[in-house]
Parts: C-alpha cells; sequence; structure tokens
C-alpha cells in the first residue's frame, strides 16, 4: 500500500510527464533516428514517479490501470499479429502480386491518387476497418505506385484518407459505435452529422489527388521498367484473376459481421490453401511465411523490396510500441493527471467555436500522450458532455468532433496504435505519409470551422434542453 493518501495532481504535476515525453522522444527521434520505444519507457519511469511519490498511488493501482488500458486495445494487437500472417501468405500465395500484375495494367498515373483513395474509401466502408483496407488493397495498390513512378509517401496518404474515411462513416466501425456512445447520440444520427464534416474533406482531397496526380500524368511512362515489373511478377507466381477470391472472402466475412479476429484468420488460412494450390509451396513455406513474413528473391530490386514482407514475427516491434505506449497512458489516465490537464484546457472554451476547438486539440494530445486512439475518443468524450449539454448542444455535435480528430488523426502518429499498424503495414514513416494524408488534415479544420461559424451545429431539443 502507498504511504501516502492519494490526492489529485496539480496541473504542473499533470504535465511534468508529458514534457519529459516530449524532450525524450524529440532527442531520441529527430536527433539520433532512434525508436520511440525508450523514450516512452522514459516518460512512464516520470509518470510513475509522480503518481507514487507525489500522489500516493501504489504500484498495484498503477498496474490495474495499466492493464485496464491495455485490455481496451488487446483486440487491435492481435488483429496487428494476425494481419502480419495474411500479408506473408498473400504474398507467398499469389494474392498481393496479382493485384499488383492487374493494377499496373488498368491504373495510370493521372487518375491513380484519386482511383485508390476511392478504392480504400469503398473497401473500407464496405468492412468499416481501416486496418483490414490497408492490409490487403492498400499493399497491392502500393506495389502499383511504386511501378507508376509516384513516390510512396504519396500513394500511402492516399491510402490511408480512403481506408479512414471508410473507417469513420461506416456503421460496422468500432470507433464511429464508440463516439455516440461516449456522446449520448445514436449510431445513424453520428454518421448522418458527420456527412456534412467528412463529404467535404473527402471532395477537397479528391481534387488536392488530382492536382497532385496531373503532375505525373504528363510524364512518359517507363515502360520498361513496367514490363520488367510485370515479367518478374508472372515468371515468379501464378497471375490469374482467381487470386483475388481470398481478398473477396474476406470482405465479404466482414460485412456479415463475423468477429475480426476469426474473419481474418480465415484469410490467412485461404492465403495458405492458394499458396499450397496454386503456387505449389510446402507447408514449411506456408509457415515460414506466416511467422517470418515473405522473403521475394525475383532478381528484381524493386519487386523483392516490395514483396520482402509481413510475417508474425516482423510485426512484434509495432506490438511492443503499441504496448509502450498503452503502460504510459494507462499511468495518466489511472491517476487522473489527463483530466486535470482537460478539466483546464476547458476553462479555455467560452463560447461553441472554443469549445469544438479544446475537444479537437484534446483528442489529438490524448492520441498523442497515449498512443491509443479509443482513449482519445473516450477520454474527451467522458471529459465535455456535459459541457456541450449545457451550451445546448445536440450530443452529435461532440461525437462528430471526437470522430474528426481522435479517430483522423491516430494513423499520423508513429506510437500510436493506428501510426504503428499502418507503418508497419505499407512500410511507410507516419513523418512521411503526413503531409500527403489529406483527409486526415482537413477534417479536423472543417470541424473547427463548424464550431466557430455555427454551421450545421445542431441544438438540443428544447425538452431535452430544459431538464439538463
Amino acid at each position: 500500500m502507498s504511504s501516502k493518501p492519494k490526492r489529485k495532481a496539480t496541473l504542473t504535476e499533470a504535465i511534468i510527464p508529458i514534457l519529459a515525453l516530449i524532450i525524450f522522444l524529440s532527442v531520441a527521434v529527430f536527433k539520433y533516428d532512434a525508436s520511440p520505444h525508450i523514450p516512452i519507457i522514459g516518460g512512464i519511469i516520470i509518470a510513475g514517479l509522480m503518481a507514487t511519490l507525489r500522489l500516493g498511488y501504489s504500484w498495484n493501482e498503477l498496474e490495474e490501470g495499466i492493464f485496464k488500458t491495455i485490455n481496451m486495445a488487446m483486440q487491435s494487437i492481435l488483429i496487428l499479429m494476425v494481419v502480419g500472417t495474411i500479408i506473408g501468405t498473400w504474398i507467398l500465395s499469389g494474392v498481393v502480386p496479382t493485384m499488383i500484375f492487374y493494377g499496373l495494367q488498368i491504373l495510370s498515373p493521372g487518375i491513380f491518387l484519386v482511383a485508390t483513395t476511392l478504392i480504400c474509401s469503398i473497401v473500407s466502408l464496405s468492412t468499416g476497418s481501416s486496418w483490414t483496407t490497408a492490409g490487403t488493397v492498400g499493399i497491392a495498390l502500393l506495389g502499383v505506385g511504386q511501378g507508376l513512378g509516384i513516390p510512396l509517401p504519396i500513394v500511402a496518404g492516399a491510402i490511408i484518407s480512403g481506408a479512414y474515411f471508410g473507417d469513420k462513416m461506416s456503421p460496422l466501425s468500432d470507433t464511429t459505435n464508440l463516439a455516440p456512445a461516449m456522446s449520448g447520440a445514436s449510431l445513424f444520427e453520428h454518421i448522418r452529422h458527420m456527412i456534412y464534416s467528412t463529404g467535404p474533406s473527402l471532395l477537397i482531397s479528391l481534387i488536392l489527388y488530382g492536382i497532385v496526380g496531373a503532375k505525373y500524368a504528363g510524364k512518359s511512362l517507363d515502360s520498361n521498367s513496367i514490363n520488367e515489373i510485370l515479367t518478374a511478377l508472372s515468371s515468379n507466381f501464378y497471375i490469374s484473376p482467381i487470386m483475388l477470391i481470398p481478398p473477396i472472402l474476406v470482405i465479404i466475412i466482414v460485412i456479415l459481421k463475423v468477429p475480426a479476429l476469426p474473419g481474418l484468420i480465415v484469410g490467412t488460412v485461404a492465403g495458405g490453401l492458394f499458396a499450397f494450390l496454386f503456387q505449389g509451396s510446402s507447408l514449411g513455406e506456408i509457415i515460414d511465411a506466416a511467422h517470418y513474413g515473405f522473403v521475394a528473391d525475383t532478381g528484381i530490386q524493386t519487386v523483392d523490396d516490395l514483396l520482402s514482407q509481413g510475417g508474425l514475427d516482423n510485426m512484434m516491434w509495432t506490438v511492443s510500441l503499441i504496448l509502450c505506449a498503452l503502460t504510459l497512458g494507462g499511468i495518466l489516465e489511472k491517476t487522473g493527471m489527463l483530466e486535470v490537464i482537460a478539466e483546464s484546457i476547458l476553462k479555455l472554451a467560452r463560447g461553441t467555436g472554443s469549445l469544438v476547438l479544446v475537444t479537437v486539440f484534446s483528442c489529438i494530445f490524448v492520441n498523442l500522450v497515449t498512443g491509443e486512439q479509443y482513449l482519445a475518443i473516450v477520454i474527451p468524450g467522458r471529459m465535455y458532455k456535459d459541457a456541450y449539454a449545457k451550451k445546448g448542444l445536440h450530443p452529435k455535435n461532440l461525437s462528430r468532433a471526437l470522430e474528426d480528430s481522435g479517430t483522423l488523426t491516430s494513423p499520423l502518429i508513429p506510437w500510436n496504435t493506428c501510426g504503428a499498424y499502418m507503418y508497419a503495414t505499407l512500410g511507410i514513416s507516419p513523418f512521411a505519409y503526413l503531409p500527403f494524408a489529406f483527409l486526415n488534415l482537413i477534417n479536423p479544420l472543417i470541424s473547427i470551422f463548424y464550431g466557430f461559424t455555427g454551421i450545421t451545429m445542431e441544438k438540443l431539443p428544447e425538452k431535452i434542453e430544459e431538464t439538463v
């Protein structure tokens, strides 16, 4: 037991672990190009010392908070591990090479970024999962973009934009269900209300991708390079439309609301089965691809770099990063340090615009310091629910702001569960694709704009407002 009675942290005490984390990350990541794991552990140490020596918490109480937070994200961690096995088996089986092969023949540089955004939007809207989208069609589109000579960070930005549009707007998405639950809105009024912010964000993003894509449309395609890739793919893999069955199967399974983990495991099994039937792979090769990832040896460096990825083992770097971030988040949440900071920020919210602004920045802040998008929705949602009601604002305004910022900024942070997943899956650092994830950057700004102008900010019905 702790020798001191527990007390609420002061604002200074709450900020110290955050400042320490920022300093540690800045020095390690930007000066030494080191992994963020150890800097986050440094932040954990500072937060733990503050909690035990100053606030009176015992280690057992901190562990309870840590385990609770990790448990909240455990499904995401398990999904990440299974997706690693899918990527490995789908490359070995020829599924991913087939998608790249046909994509290179159909898409052109001028329309590629717009098409990528729309394709990922449709798949993610159908499945409710940005992770499934990035881990299946996203990888294939990245390969097509590389073949077309478009810089990979730009391609990754278009994939992220499309994947998170669908994730945010689909009733099958976990965050789309979580946000209205936190605010008190219903699911479908929440989705309808998001159309006002997400719709224009997608339209503006498509225009921007069209402009960026036009830069590459005028360039003559390196047909020799593309033919070299096509030849390498067709020489090393059996290429056929039948190879598209596994990803279609996974999409159908998700649409049918089969739980994510069993559905993705079916995808891994299908990949292994197709590798055996169509590529002549042995059971040992299938197991190695699922565990350690696929290692390409086509003789073409571009193709080898693209296809050498996946595997359960290769996801462990990301899993360990997520666990470090969640440990810090659990301590900050358990001790109420995040709550103290949120309360102080809330004092600055004088009107509707500033309240939305505070909500957006709070979600981004929680994404940064806890590394978990669910906490970025739950904590601000819980903190600001009464504030929105007191201002006579309908709960769906809060749920929209939570998703506009909490959901959409999560893949832009390398140590966040979503950013770490995208980094591990696409192989592109979030810092590299961040400037090109147009929808993720524009959507929070539109949400803030609506807050200050009052556009689409719906009021509570009078009867409800009077009872608050």
